[in-house]
């Protein structure tokens, strides 16, 4: 079962909006423990951060000299997990921590699977869904499940809850969005067992700081061949 929980939260120029994403995941009362990764904002980000868990025991933030990624930065966190599971939560406040909920429960049934978040599964609210994306990660979580036979809704979720002790062997080499694909595949090899659990959406505008574009959908078809043919290993 999940005997304690690490949310490991990765971020880049989120100025606007890590201080409420923080605090939303507080609120929930979900974390044993709290790892930040500021991978080189140029902004005001690890400032905000370092206000927010001023007094907080169980939270701790770390940082990049320089942007190198989100692969980069979990790597950083793998290092400092100290629970016996983790789960990443982007702080661009799309995603709402009150799912964890739902995804620990899960994970007390069957602890050493990976618990993903499906953004189209279930009757959860789902806002601001571009339609090109929708069709986009369809398409991709289709061609996924074929290539890795198991079934995957939402290759793109970044809601990810998995054992600790694989987190800290998983050495990723993706820094951009295909570190998704990356994590799924590289579990499946750890153990054939990825348990999805509806969740809610609150998309964002490019305006806003949405990041993925088309380039990474194809990236994703490319790095789902990758790691089913070419890249079996998990410590590297």
């Amino acid at each position: 079962m999940v005997n304690n929980l690490t949310v490991v939260i990765p971020f880049y120029n989120e100025e606007r909006f890590i201080k409420q994403s923080l605090n939303r995941v507080l609120k929930s009362n979900i974390a044993d423990e709290i790892i930040l990764i500021d991978d080189g904002s140029t902004d005001s980000s690890f400032k905000l951060v370092n206000e927010t868990i001023d007094s907080i025991s169980f939270a701790r933030v770390l940082k990049n000299n320089k942007n190198l990624g989100k692969g980069n930065a979990l790597n950083i966190a793998r290092g400092y997990v100290n629970t016996s599971h983790i789960v990443i939560h982007d702080a661009d406040l799309e995603y709402n921590p009150e799912d964890i909920l739902k995804m620990i429960e899960k994970s007390n049934l069957s602890p050493n699977s990976l618990i993903l978040g499906t953004r189209f599964k279930g009757n959860k609210s789902r806002v601001n869904v571009y339609k090109r994306t929708y069709f986009a990660n369809k398409l991709m979580s289709l061609f996924f499940s074929i290539i890795h036979s198991f079934k995957i809704s939402d290759i793109a979720s970044c809601y990810k809850l998995m054992p600790s002790n694989f987190f800290k062997n998983l050495n990723i080499k993706e820094n951009s969005f295909s570190i998704e694909v990356e994590i799924l595949a590289k579990f499946l090899k750890y153990n054939k067992s990825i348990i999805e659990v509806p969740i809610s959406y609150q998309g964002r505008s490019y305006k806003e700081g949405k990041k993925i574009k088309t380039i990474d959908g194809i990236r994703y078809l490319i790095k789902t061949l990758k790691y089913r043919f070419f890249n079996w290993e998990l410590i590297i």
